[in-house]
């Protein structure tokens, strides 16, 4: 999990609990739910935030979940073809050099300094945080999965509730909590984009002669002869 709080400068805000709790009248703990809000765009999500900006809902504390491509500000990282990987390669120092954005993604804790980057309170999009990130030279991907564990409203792309490996990849736990799917007529299409993946002739042949090679050497010839099998039927 990756926290903020967020006070209101008018007062009129209810106290936050930090553990996302509230006390009930005989003790109890009573956990609060959060509101899951997916979209089949990154472009809906900015109009959603929009109309949020217009209600008197306009101060709760809210994040939202998005990939590198709208997030990234590492001035090499954001501009390869490849994100998601010179990204890890980093975290993971396998060159010797980290980022410096992402040990800085904890500056973006503090929610009020996005909901009062211009002087109101109100929600605020990818393009607030993001520009914030640069403010502050800290890494916007990880700072938004931060805020996450504070927020009462998570918006993010319907892929990112749909996808298991992607959901523990986020920390999203939707037990117990509110999801609402925007225009759910098109969650067919991204679940079953979710559970499909394409694959080039090219890759198949090089594939092919990889298994080609391990069947030949005697490598695990009984797990790697079954796998040539299905390139060659599909090639």
């Amino acid at each position: 999990g990756r926290c903020t709080e967020c006070s209101c400068s008018s007062g009129k805000e209810p106290d936050k609990d930090p553990s996302h709790t509230k006390k009930k009248e005989n003790g109890d703990r009573l956990c609060v739910p959060k509101i899951f809000f997916g979209t089949r765009t990154h472009k809906q999500i900015s109009q959603i935030t929009r109309e949020l900006r217009r209600t008197a809902y306009s101060y709760v504390p809210m994040t939202i979940l998005s990939s590198r491509d709208y997030t990234c500000i590492h001035p090499v990282v954001s501009n390869s073809s490849n994100r998601n990987e010179l990204c890890v390669e980093l975290l993971e120092g396998k060159h010797g050099k980290s980022c410096s954005y992402y040990h800085n993604a904890h500056k973006l804790r503090e929610h009020h300094l996005l909901q009062s980057a211009h002087g109101v309170y109100r929600a605020w999009d990818i393009e607030d945080l993001v520009s914030l990130g640069r403010q502050l030279r800290a890494c916007a991907y990880f700072g938004a999965r931060e805020l996450m564990v504070e927020a009462d409203i998570v918006f993010c792309p319907y892929n990112y509730l749909l996808d298991p490996q992607i959901r523990e990849c986020m920390d999203i736990e939707l037990k117990d909590q509110v999801v609402i799917l925007d225009e759910a007529h098109n969650m067919e299409d991204c679940a079953r984009e979710s559970v499909s993946y394409e694959v080039t002739e090219g890759q198949l042949r090089a594939a092919r002669e990889e298994l080609d090679f391990m069947v030949n050497n005697n490598i695990r010839q009984k797990h790697h002869e079954p796998l040539r099998a299905v390139c060659c039927s599909l090639i």
